[in-house]
């Protein structure tokens, strides 16, 4: 299933996923989401796809991850301009999980101290891939739409 997942990224066709129940810590989570991560919108809280098909707590500090499931009014993660960063800067897309899907981004740096620039929104179209860069110095991003965001790795090292 991962395959057939990474398959669809590297051809720019998304996965059509309108049955994925919005996550929540022990409920279940597709195969092919193995590995991915989220973030509960109200209270912050982070859920990994465990191999096991459950949603699972994450503790903070982690490692950045790769993958992220943005769904509902999106997440809110922090790049590598603020301390412990969820993900990384660089290329990235953002596959829908249903043919009406429209995934978005919303990108705010950091300027100097205290100091951050303008939101910087990255529009997708219904049911299309988004592809888009992850900003250097990021603060925040906002991933909205129900979709798999993947961050895209040169050739050799996906």
């Amino acid at each position: 299933m991962l395959l057939a997942a990474t398959a669809a990224f590297s051809f720019g066709v998304a996965p059509a996923r309108a049955d994925v129940p919005v996550p929540q810590a022990g409920a279940s989570c597709p195969a092919e989401f193995t590995d991915v991560m989220t973030r509960l919108p109200d209270v912050g809280d982070f859920l990994v796809c465990q191999a096991s098909g459950m949603w699972a707590p994450v503790l903070a500090p982690f490692d950045p991850q790769s993958r992220w499931l943005s769904y509902g009014a999106g997440i809110t993660l922090h790049g590598q301009g603020f301390r412990n960063p969820n993900l990384r800067s660089g290329q990235w897309t953002a596959a829908p999980l249903d043919p009406s899907a429209v995934c978005s981004a919303d990108q705010v740096t950091v300027i100097g101290p205290g100091e951050l620039a303008p939101v910087v929104h990255s529009p997708g179209e219904s049911g299309q891939p988004l592809h888009l860069v992850v900003l250097p110095k990021l603060f925040t991003i906002t991933m909205n739409g129900d979709c798999l965001w993947s961050e895209d790795q040169p050739p050799g090292l996906g």
